[in-house]
């Protein structure tokens, strides 16, 4: 029987981020999409989760989504079967950025959201390619549909967040790492990193495809995470 499949947005994102993948996975599939936007730290959001989430699930999330899932494996290893870590980030935030999003935070409270998701979500953190700028719009659709108040608590979360290198070493589940080939945010260089971490995981990087290759490259991504989703659950 195939478990339930778990998975979490990006900053600012809601399910329109997995649009194909639900589409095309939920056929035969349990598929959810759950918010990562409730809580000021990933400790917080995770403890919240756990509490609506299956027994036992797949999990996927991508930037602070996978961010958010670290975490969850940290906090219940026996209950994840598996786990899909795309275009993220182990790692604490450093000073600088932390920093930066205080400024952010001040804008953002003053009404100005979205000017603040411009310059956030730079074109250059996607491929080029004819569907960027449709891309980015949905982005600031779903940006302007969360709202600040989850503009700001993320950005608090992030801030806040531990270093989860120790929790992926001791991942003992089918693990698939993936980044598109011209992530600038989250580059392809930390997912190998990430990679040699974990034991037995699988790493895919996916051509033609920025921060967002759920989107981008929506087919490649579904394909790999069919595969992954295909691989038995060993407990290692």
């Amino acid at each position: 029987m195939i478990e339930p499949l778990v998975l979490l947005p990006g900053m600012m994102c809601d399910a329109r981020l997995f649009g194909p993948q639900i589409a095309e996975m939920s056929a035969d599939t349990p598929v959810m999409v759950a918010p990562v936007s409730r809580g000021e730290r990933i400790e917080e959001i995770a403890s919240d989760l756990l509490d609506c989430l299956p027994k036992r699930f797949a999990l996927a999330g991508l930037s602070m989504g996978g961010i958010v899932a670290m975490e969850l494996l940290r906090r219940a290893p026996d209950r994840i079967t598996r786990i899909a870590l795309m275009d993220t980030n182990p790692l604490a935030e450093i000073p600088a950025v932390a920093a930066n999003r205080e400024p952010q935070i001040v804008r953002v409270r003053s009404g100005r959201l979205e000017e603040v998701m411009r310059e956030e979500m730079k074109p250059s953190y996607l491929a080029p390619g004819p569907h960027r700028a449709e891309v980015l719009e949905l982005v600031m659709d779903m940006a302007r549909a969360l709202g600040p108040n989850v503009f700001i608590r993320q950005s608090r979360a992030l801030q806040r967040r531990k270093d989860q290198q120790a929790t992926l070493r001791k991942i003992k589940v089918p693990t698939l790492v993936l980044c598109g080939a011209e992530d600038a945010l989250c580059p392809v260089k930390r997912h190998e990193f990430m990679a040699e971490l974990i034991p037995y995981a699988t790493l895919r990087v996916i051509e033609g495809a920025g921060h967002l290759p759920t989107l981008e490259q929506p087919d490649a991504v579904t394909d790999a995470l069919r595969d992954w989703m295909g691989q038995p659950f060993v407990l290692r």
